[in-house]
């Protein structure tokens, strides 16, 4: 049996443990291992892989993952995210949808400091959407704008997405991150413009609140004055080249930390459950990127990559429409596997096929980002969807799905302008000559 042959079985072995629940790490590795020594023998196998992890261990990259992960879990155990949504409130404050456009914002800016979609969409649910729904809402835009809303989180820097990418990728996370900001800035705008598109087409959707006052407004949004603060320094810290970004993550973890501690936003137990759980979430990483590393390898000894390049090169096929044959394709994927998933699984095997058509591969991770988001939204998948249906179930599934529908046109835009201004995304890390 040909290389290619075991690559193609290992790749629908792969998809079916995935499909099966099987952890994704365990599921990369495994198969991995097991095609590498179908095609060199298991020994060569045992003792490649062998080196794999003693080689992650001291791989410095991998040292952001935890400490920006604690960043985002210490800023939710500190209930940062309440003063957000309150200051983002007051913005809008007299505007009918305002609480939905304040979850947009507060979600855009929570996810600053989360990099978590998921954690994003949860904790914005036992926020704002209990205001919605007593203000006399509707459920399916109280669902729909904070589904939404919760995807900005792996788009906004820091994304733990467009971490794993660029590790994977062996890309620069400044970069990455860089790249990142002025889409995340403009998918948020596109969800506001949304909101007011819906309640200017059915007010009856969000009644019109009263305005809390001027001086009232001004107050809130001075309340957070130090968790932009902290976003500032630790980020524009790796754009002004101050930080690296492991050094970034830390004095954001040490600054979510201390937040915490002057607002006094932490019960008892909750720095300890923030350790805890970044452990664990970290531990899954390791794990999954450990899995990715094997994998990776064994894609490359198959010659899977090469061969999916000269294919598509046989077919004649433009630049473009390459591109967006693999959208459909990710779109596809995202009905079925949630985003780390199919970032590891593909990304080992696609991003030739991108670097051969012209196209920077910073600039598709976060074309990458943006349809992993689609997939968080849509169904049957739909994740965020589904961590909303956990914090509030009075809201029922069918009407999440159709309130979600109408911001899913949001990123299909963003993507469009992408594929024709390439810049959107690629004029920030130039301008800055980001390392």
């Amino acid at each position: 049996m040909s290389a290619t042959s075991i690559g193609l079985i290992g790749m629908a072995t792969l998809v079916g443990m995935i499909l099966a629940r099987i952890p994704v790490g365990v599921a990369l590795g495994l198969t991995g291992f097991v095609g590498y020594a179908a095609i060199d023998g298991f020994a060569k196998a045992r003792l490649v892989f062998g080196a794999v992890p003693l080689e992650l261990s001291s791989a410095y990259a991998l040292s952001v993952l935890p400490l920006f992960t604690l960043m985002g879990a210490l800023a939710t155990m500190a209930g940062l995210s309440g003063d957000l949504f309150r200051a983002s409130n007051a913005i809008f404050a007299g505007m009918r949808g305002s609480l939905a456009m304040a979850a947009v914002g507060a979600s855009a800016a929570f996810g600053a400091v989360c990099g978590s979609s998921l954690a994003t969409a949860a904790t914005m649910s036992r926020i704002s959407i209990p205001q919605m729904l007593k203000a006399g809402y509707s459920p399916a835009l109280a669902a729909g704008v904070v589904a939404a809303g919760g995807t900005l989180g792996i788009l906004i820097p820091p994304s733990l997405i467009l971490m794993i990418y660029g590790i994977i990728a062996q890309l620069s996370i400044i970069k990455l991150f860089a790249a990142a900001l002025i889409p995340g800035l403009v998918l948020t705008g596109l969800y506001l413009l949304t909101v007011w598109l819906w309640v200017r087409l059915r007010p009856e959707a969000a009644p019109k609140l009263p305005s809390e006052g001027k001086a009232q407004a001004f107050r809130l949004v001075l309340n957070i004055w130090d968790v932009a603060a902290l976003f500032l320094v630790t980020f524009g810290g790796i754009y002004l080249g101050w930080f690296s970004p492991t050094e970034a993550a830390a004095v954001g973890a040490f600054g979510a930390l201390l937040l915490g501690l002057l607002r006094r936003g932490f019960a008892r137990g909750d720095v300890t459950t923030a350790f805890t759980e970044t452990t664990r979430i970290t531990a899954n990483l390791v794990l999954i990127v450990l899995g990715s590393t094997i994998f990776s390898y064994f894609v490359v000894q198959t010659g899977m990559a090469q061969s999916v390049v000269k294919s598509i090169a046989a077919l004649g096929l433009s630049p473009l429409a390459v591109m967006l044959l693999l959208i459909g394709f990710y779109i596809f994927l995202g009905c079925f596997l949630e985003g780390i998933g199919m970032v590891l699984v593909t990304v080992p095997v696609l991003l030739p096929l991108v670097i051969s058509t012209g196209y920077d591969p910073i600039w598709f991770g976060v074309l990458l980002v943006i349809v992993v988001e689609i997939g968080l939204i849509h169904p049957p998948v739909g994740m965020n969807l589904f961590v909303i249906r956990t914090q509030a179930p009075e809201i029922s599934l069918g009407a999440m799905y159709r309130g979600v529908l109408p911001f899913l046109v949001a990123p299909f835009l963003l993507i469009a302008m992408l594929l024709g201004w390439p810049e959107l995304a690629l004029w920030l890390p130039r301008s800055m000559s980001l390392n």
